[in-house]
């Protein structure tokens, strides 16, 4: 199970068939509700014999600390899950009892990014897995067969490139830049939650609407018509005033810069790495890691655990291949 603070998402794996579900969940809404929505996921993607745990969620600001968010979501997952056996993942890549998890918090915060580092590790020696979510993407390095990452917890990886906190679905606009072009001239944008990377997506046919899983800022539906809307208010402006082209324009310079802004992060991390490694682009927003592997020339490799579930699956093969 990979519990982040917006989506709680699972992998059951069987031999060789494995079985993933994701539920939009937001912690800071209604955290007390998460034990619930734990065992509802565990229903709907089957019993296990064990349960490998990772997560983000403890960055949610419902909690104080991160300490205390850890130790939450470990009180929620014994309440759901406690009668079988459970391990967590920590930022070094091992399963350790929650014993163990509660007396290192640290350590088992937001590790679920070496889950899937672990599983391309297994399969390029040398390769720069970019994991794109619906948050953030992760730029890590695998060198030599081993992940090479000089950070581990977020602080440490934001400083070195190797965490970008951009996504496909819930960045807010105003964050991706501070202004954007509108009929031939820059317009500084709005600093409000107006409209978020899914509307823009939305717009320039990247992402279906089914895969628009996060609520919308306005609370209007999640289709093109709606997300336009939603990006003319980004300049203080509306669909009387933007026409389609104006506003498809803003939506392709944004996307552009979360595009440069991964680039350049990949470039940097991507550096001690040999020019024939390849790129393993993951997550939801894949579809940008195969983007910045053009622009940086490199070769695209097939993600074993690819797609919006990479941690959740690579989790339940590593519990698989190392019970605790």
């Amino acid at each position: 199970m990979d519990i982040g603070g917006a989506n709680t998402k699972a992998a059951r794996l069987e031999g060789t068939s494995l079985r993933t579900v994701s539920r939009p969940f937001e912690v800071w809404r209604d955290r007390q509700a998460l034990s619930a929505v734990l065992r509802d996921v565990t229903a709907e993607v089957g019993s296990a014999d064990a349960v490998a745990v990772t997560m983000t969620a403890e960055l949610s600001d419902a909690f104080r600390t991160k300490r205390e968010g850890v130790t939450f979501v470990l009180d929620a997952v014994e309440d759901a899950l406690g009668d079988r056996p459970l391990s967590v993942l920590t930022t070094a890549g091992d399963l350790v009892s929650m014993t163990a998890a509660r007396a290192r918090p640290l350590d088992i915060a937001a590790a679920n990014w070496v889950a899937t580092a672990l599983a391309v590790a297994d399969a390029h020696p040398d390769a720069l897995l970019i994991d794109v979510g619906s948050t953030t993407a992760d730029v890590v390095p695998i060198e030599a067969g081993r992940v090479a990452a000089s950070g581990y917890d977020d602080l440490e990886r934001l400083r070195a490139g190797e965490l970008v906190y951009t996504g496909v679905l819930r960045t807010n606009l105003a964050a991706i830049a501070p202004r954007v072009p509108v009929r031939g001239g820059w317009c500084p944008v709005a600093s409000e939650y107006f409209a978020i990377s899914a509307d823009v997506h939305l717009v320039l046919g990247q992402l279906a609407p089914e895969a628009y899983v996060c609520p919308t800022p306005d609370g209007r539906p999640a289709t093109v018509a709606f997300a336009r809307e939603r990006i003319a208010r980004l300049v203080c402006a509306d669909v009387e005033q933007l026409d389609e082209m104006d506003i498809d324009a803003i939506a392709a310079y944004l996307a552009g810069e979360q595009l440069r802004q991964i680039a350049e992060a990949a470039r940097r991390v991507g550096l001690p790495l040999p020019p024939r490694a390849p790129v393993v682009a993951a997550g939801s927003g894949a579809f940008l890691g195969r983007e910045v592997a053009a622009r940086l020339g490199r070769t695209v490799a097939a993600a074993r655990f690819g797609g919006e579930l990479g941690p959740a699956a690579a989790l339940a093969a590593l519990l698989a291949a190392r019970p605790c």
